[in-house]
């Protein structure tokens, strides 16, 4: 079953007419994004966030497209997972969000059908078990070490079956990819989801403005990146909780033009691990209508407690 989309991603669809997933998605035959996977396997899971000393910068090591795979050359009949360069960080467990590089070939001849490095945007996996990409997946980054790089040669029957997704994918092809762990996000723990808004009520705001109440001690999160994160909203004049998004995976959107005002205008410059109350006047924010959905009066300023997990 799919999660309910929380309250601020559905603002920022309307606001952007798009999704914060993934910054920039895979080319159409790809095994990683949602749109080629989502008829595989079904999205749900309640993962939740973590502490400071959880999370992992992104990984230097191995950054390189990979340019000499040793495929199979033969059908693959089990998943076989080969660790090239051993990791030392954080190691993935499910319910954890995995960033990574991937270049993806057929494991019977070699032919590319898509990478990330040419995008030059990695790719999050998660929550992984229960992530939006090929069975492959799921079960082979399980256990995989931040700054790794893995090679996973996947049966037909962990892949795309007997569909054929393209004249590069054909049906009962067994695929490999070489992939490179950048960062291992570890599952959030919802009890840790902030209870009070930590900042002075505000009313009337004419401008944006925020503050850092816990500072992370991870990377910083840059314009242009793709934040994975949860938040929680507050009535600014009277610190009600209005809604959170905590009760689910957390979620990811790009810090860039078209998506919700006040994330893209506040967020930026927070470190990973930190939490940051962002208040907002309704120009930054759900505009002259409020969010009668969720509580939010017209003309009442808000207030977003964020809690940021990893940026990529």
């Amino acid at each position: 079953m799919r999660r309910t989309v929380p309250f601020i991603v559905i603002a920022s669809l309307a606001i952007a007419g798009c999704s914060g997933s993934n910054s920039a998605a895979p080319a159409d035959d790809s095994v990683a994004t949602e749109q080629t996977v989502a008829d595989e396997v079904d999205s749900s899971g309640d993962a939740a966030p973590t502490s400071d000393a959880d999370v992992s910068p992104l990984s230097e090591a191995s950054a390189d497209k990979p340019t000499d795979i040793d495929v199979p050359g033969v059908d693959v009949e089990v998943l076989d997972v080969t660790v090239l360069i051993e990791g030392d960080g954080p190691i993935a467990e499910a319910g954890d969000t995995v960033i990574v590089d991937y270049i993806g070939v057929r494991a019977l001849d070699g032919v590319e059908f898509d990478n990330s490095y040419d995008r030059g945007t990695p790719f999050a996996v998660g929550p992984l078990g229960q992530a939006q990409v090929i069975q492959g997946w799921n079960d082979g980054l399980l256990g995989a070490q931040t700054g790794a790089r893995l090679q996973l040669d996947i049966p037909s029957a962990q892949a795309y079956g007997e569909a054929a997704r393209s004249d590069v994918i054909r049906e009962n092809e067994p695929l490999t990819f070489v992939i490179d762990v950048r960062s291992v996000i570890k599952a959030p723990d919802a009890s840790a989801a902030p209870t009070e808004m930590g900042v002075e009520t505000s009313e009337g705001a004419t401008e944006l403005s925020f503050e850092d109440l816990i500072e992370g001690d991870g990377a910083v999160l840059e314009k242009g990146q793709t934040a994975v994160f949860n938040l929680v909203l507050f009535r600014a004049d009277s610190g009600v909780l209005l809604d959170s998004t905590w009760t689910s995976e957390p979620i990811q959107i790009p810090m860039t033009e078209g998506q919700f005002e006040a994330i893209v205008q506040g967020m930026p410059g927070m470190k990973v691990g930190g939490r940051r109350a962002i208040t907002f006047p309704p120009a930054f924010g759900f505009g002259e209508t409020g969010n009668p959905q969720v509580g939010l009066p017209v003309g009442v300023d808000a207030v977003l407690v964020v809690d940021l997990f990893g940026a990529y």
